[in-house]
């Protein structure tokens, strides 16, 4: 089996997290500034054996796409133009930033790593690909 990627796409960074080869296992990966996520996926793949990259669906409260859809289906379709048989799907990130702070509140971090904003995004990555996989 090959690992399962996930991204917090965000305007200025991405939190990743990907499963182990059996897809048991998620871990926290990294946080890459937006404009860097395209080339660090393309090295990681060609490292890396990827079935699968799940993405953050941000939505408003009343279920709408927020205006973020646009840009990460524009990436999504720059991906593929270099990995075509890659497979991508959405995962509802709602209020996955508020559970990543919660969860770094709770291991005892000191206030200023419960700040630390590429931590709650990559923690994001890892909520996102566990919510997945519960459902696959």
């Amino acid at each position: 089996m090959a690992r399962i990627l996930s991204i917090d796409y965000g305007r200025k960074r991405c939190g990743i997290a990907a499963t182990d080869p059996l897809q048991i296992i998620v871990t926290a990966i990294d946080t890459i500034a937006t404009h860097k996520l395209f080339d660090y996926l393309v090295q990681y793949m060609s490292d890396e054996e990827v079935e699968k990259i799940v993405f953050g669906k941000p939505t408003h409260a009343d279920g709408n796409e927020t205006f973020l859809m646009e840009d990460i289906r524009l990436f999504i379709k720059k991906l593929l133009k270099i990995i075509p048989d890659l497979e991508t799907d959405f995962q509802d990130e709602s209020f996955t930033s508020i559970e990543a702070k919660h969860i770094i509140m709770l291991s005892g971090a000191k206030k200023k790593k419960r700040q630390d904003k590429a931590l709650v995004d990559k923690i994001s990555a890892v909520i996102i690909l566990q919510k997945y996989l519960n459902h696959i």
